[in-house]
């Protein structure tokens, strides 16, 4: 029971911050520059489709991995009881702000906004002050040398080939740093 009222909260906080950032935003700038929807599906609607289509099915990814392996939510003050490095985050450190970027951006290339793709590195910047100012130092003080471990191997924002002191391949290499 204890693991539906999780998704539940991870279901509702996730469907919050997409309609909010993700579509009450998007549609606003969108208004306010005077763009309309497409009248038919060229190339670049088809690959913005695309685009976002994939963005929302990473950030999906994500919300169910906090959910099933770190038994938590997106929300800050909700997070993962426990450091969540498989899945997408076996790859980059913040794929759910990746997702969300991305679907912005195939938002942008479908409805050819500039605005919405000004929108879209707006909200890339954010998340990357957010990311260091406050993620970062959270989970360094809540989960120490496992978090050190992870970030050491995974990037923040683009997969690694290789492992810093070894040369080693890492890009699908499974981190599993033990945690509290």
């Amino acid at each position: 029971m204890k693991a539906v009222f999780v998704l539940l909260r991870s279901l509702t906080y996730g469907s919050l911050f997409v309609a909010l950032l993700l579509v009450l935003v998007p549609a606003r700038v969108l208004e306010w520059s005077g763009i309309t929807r497409p009248a038919g599906m060229g190339v670049a609607q088809w690959a913005g489709g695309t685009i976002a289509m994939g963005g929302a099915a990473l950030a999906v990814w994500c919300v169910l991995t906090f959910w099933l392996v770190g038994r938590g939510t997106p929300a800050p003050f909700d997070a993962p009881r426990r450091l969540v490095v498989s899945g997408p985050y076996r790859w980059v450190r913040n794929p759910m702000y990746l997702g969300a970027v991305a679907a912005l951006m195939g938002a942008a290339l479908y409805y050819g906004s500039v605005a919405l793709a000004g929108y879209g590195v707006l909200f890339f910047a954010l998340a990357h002050v957010f990311v260091r100012a406050y993620e970062e130092p959270t989970l360094r003080r809540t989960f120490g040398a496992a978090f050190e471990a992870y970030r050491h191997h995974v990037g923040r924002w683009l997969p690694r080939a290789h492992d810093r002191t070894r040369g080693e391949r890492t890009r699908h290499k499974e981190v599993k740093p033990t945690c509290r």
